[in-house]
This record gives C-alpha cells, sequence and structure tokens, in this order.
C-alpha cells in the first residue's frame, strides 16, 4: 500500500505538499475507511484552483514513469516561481514487513534528473543523470546481483560516446530485466504501480462514452453483466430496470426496460451517464486496483447519489485505497467518513484533516458540515 507520498516545486505546490496514509486518528468507528492501518478511503476539499486535479497528476506520476507512457501532464509542469527547476517526488509503500521508498528529481520539462532506492531504509541503488554517477552495489538485497546493469548504463545512458542521459529510469528497467522470486517485495511493488489509476469525472461523461458506448454494449451481452450493472446504478439511487437488444444491422443498444423501451443513452441524466463512465472503466475492475485518484467524483450527482457511491466504495473494495475530490459538504459528515480521513487543501498548498484542523477533540458526534460552514476550518484553506 501506499504509505506517503511527498511532492515539491510542481505547478502550484512550491513547497512540501505531504499525503501521509498512515497518520490515522485512532476512531473507533467508520473502521472500514482504514485498512492495514492505512487510510483507505480519503475525501479531499479545497475551493477552486487550490490544486486538487494537479495533487492526482503527480501522485501518477510514478505509474506513467515505471509501467505506462502516458503522461496526464501539459507542458507546464514545474513551479512557475522557482530558479533551480526541480520536480521532488517521493513514495513510500509497505508491503508485508518491508517499507519501499523511491524518490527522483525531474526537471522542468519532466526529464528525469535522479533516482534513489531504499528496502526498510537501506539503500539498493542510485543514479544521478545530470553527472553520470550511478551506485548499483546492493542490487543482491533484492536478488538482483546477476543482472548486469553496464547493459543498462551502456545502451540507454549513451549515445555515440556522447553523454545524453536517457528517460528511462532504473527502475522501471530493472522491474523489466530481472527474474524475481515470486514473493519478491519487487513483483509486489510493481503489480500496485501498475494497477494505479486516474479519472477526472467532470467533463468526460459526454465525451468519454460517445466514443466506447459499442464497447460497453458488448460487454452487456454477458447477461450476468447486465444485471451486475442494473444492480449498481439501483444501488446509487437510480431506480431501472435495463435490456439489451439486438439491431438489424447487428449492433447492440441499450434500453430502459418499459412495455415501450427507451434508449438509455439518449435519456439518462448527465448524472446516469456518469456513473456508467465510472462503472466500466473502473468499477468493474476496482478489485485489481491498489490505487484510484478520483477527481470531482460526485460533480454530476445528487448527494444522496454521492453518498451512495462512498458508501459503495467502502463496502465493495475495501482493499483499494481510493482518494476523492469533492465540493460536497454533505459527505463532510461522521456518519459516512471520519476526520482522520476528511481532507483541507489549502490554497497555499498544505493538506490537513480535519482533526488536526482545529483544537477541538473531534468527536463522532460533532457535526463537520456545519463546523466547516460556520469557519471552523477556514485558516487551513
Amino acid at each position: 500500500m501506499l504509505k506517503r507520498f511527498e511532492l515539491r516545486n510542481f505547478k502550484n505546490f512550491k513547497d512540501d505538499i505531504v499525503v501521509d496514509f498512515s497518520k490515522t486518528g485512532g476512531y473507533k468507528y467508520n473502521t472500514d475507511c482504514i485498512t492495514n492501518d492505512m487510510i483507505g478511503k480519503m475525501l479531499i476539499y479545497g475551493r477552486n484552483a487550490t490544486g486538487k486535479t494537479n495533487l492526482g497528476k503527480a501522485i501518477m506520476d510514478i505509474n506513467h514513469e515505471i509501467i505506462s507512457s502516458f503522461s496526464l501532464y501539459d507542458d507546464y509542469i514545474v513551479n512557475a516561481d522557482i530558479s533551480d527547476g526541480k520536480i521532488y517526488y517521493s513514495y513510500c509503500f509497505v508491503f508485508d514487513t518491508d517499507e519501499v521508498i523511491y524518490n527522483y528529481f525531474k526537471n522542468g520539462s519532466g526529464k528525469l534528473i535522479s533516482e534513489k532506492f531504499l528496502i526498510n531504509n537501506k539503500k539498493i541503488f542510485e543514479c544521478n543523470f545530470e553527472n553520470m554517477k550511478f551506485d548499483f552495489k546492493n542490487l543482491k538485497q533484492i536478488a538482483a546481483q546477476t543482472v548486469n546493469s553496464d547493459i543498462y548504463t551502456n545502451a540507454y545512458l549513451f549515445d555515440n560516446d556522447e553523454q545524453t542521459s536517457s528517460e528511462l529510469p532504473f527502475l522501471k528497467w530493472l522491474l523489466g530485466n530481472a527474474v524475481f522470486p515470486k514473493e519478491s517485495v519487487m513483483i509486489k511493488l510493481r503489480s500496485y504501480i501498475e494497477s494505479m489509476s486516474y479519472l477526472t469525472v467532470g467533463g468526460l461523461e459526454g465525451i468519454v462514452l460517445r466514443r466506447r458506448y459499442k464497447r460497453y454494449y458488448d460487454i452487456l451481452e454477458d447477461r450476468n453483466e447486465l444485471v451486475n450493472f442494473e444492480k449498481f446504478l439501483n444501488e446509487m439511487g437510480v431506480e431501472c430496470s435495463l435490456t439489451l437488444e439486438k439491431l438489424p444491422d447487428g449492433q447492440n443498444e441499450l434500453y430502459f426496460k418499459h412495455k415501450k423501451p427507451i434508449p438509455f443513452l439518449e435519456n439518462a441524466s448527465s448524472g446516469t451517464i456518469a456513473l456508467m463512465n465510472l462503472y466500466f472503466r473502473f468499477v468493474q475492475k476496482f478489485r485489481l486496483m491498489s490505487f484510484i485518484y478520483l477527481d470531482e467524483f460526485d460533480a454530476f450527482y445528487h448527494y444522496e447519489m454521492a453518498d451512495n457511491l462512498v458508501k459503495y466504495f467502502k463496502k465493495n473494495f475495501e482493499n483499494t485505497q481510493i482518494i476523492m475530490t469533492t465540493h460536497n459538504t454533505n459527505l463532510m459528515t461522521n456518519r459516512l467518513m471520519r476526520p482522520d480521513c476528511i481532507f483541507i487543501l489549502s490554497r497555499w498548498g498544505s493538506l490537513t484533516a480535519l482533526c488536526d484542523a482545529t483544537e477541538r477533540e473531534l468527536r463522532e458526534g460533532h457535526n463537520l458540515e456545519k463546523m466547516y460552514i460556520s469557519g471552523e476550518f477556514e485558516k487551513y484553506e
């Protein structure tokens, strides 16, 4: 699991911002927000332009660097007010009894400058691509001593004898070229990073759906999938029955089931379409996912539907770490969450749990929403 993430000099985050999943408050209620003594379900509030989207993209950077080649970034990723132009990322993971730390620097264009990898506070390797200095002497600690690191330095770091550094992280190369034991922490690390996902719900529901709905309908040809999707909508408060019909041209079409079937896509509300998009992109796969960042996850939902969705995540995906950003203060309640799992992202780039944003000892009976609206946590906004 991800234990801690630290970021500096990225977009609007000039100073250090830390997301600490291990800092729990010991509350005895809503324990389904906690997984293996870590925060498993987190809500983040923040005024517009505080960087909620930027934070999610930054956390996902390790997935881009190590697994995929798809970047969530635009051309401007470094904070505009700094002079050295270096962005710092640091990840701390916990797998059983092992703690894994991976940190690295990038320049303003997103190119890797250095990386450092530790297990249980012991350095395994370190690379400085600016100075062309590399330390691979402890690879034996992860049973990778037979890996020939010279292949990496010769093939990936130099071009025609010129010292031009590559953008290929050594960790990515190592995970792709070494053979690790089945229970190795390296296998667990790769699996976790590979299973990280990000979704901005707001603004995507129509565009994405029109490109993908035919594929969704093909999935629903499986009767069990159709029943599961219908059940999901019902649990979210959308009372409906669904039927899938084959058109004369061989294409599938989804309908709301009535005496006269009603085409689903043309008649569903924006909230229902957003749910459909969320379901097929993520809910089907949540059990296989380690971490999900849902930005504006309830942008199109009535507050009761958003409430139902949080409950659904807690009930069905207890082993998946999920961060949800929202402006919906109805979710800021001890009935659903708890003060150590609800955070405020400030305008200057700090992230503070509600339990740390007041001198009061927050208890289950406190009305968190009322406290928030009345300005109890205002200095942390």
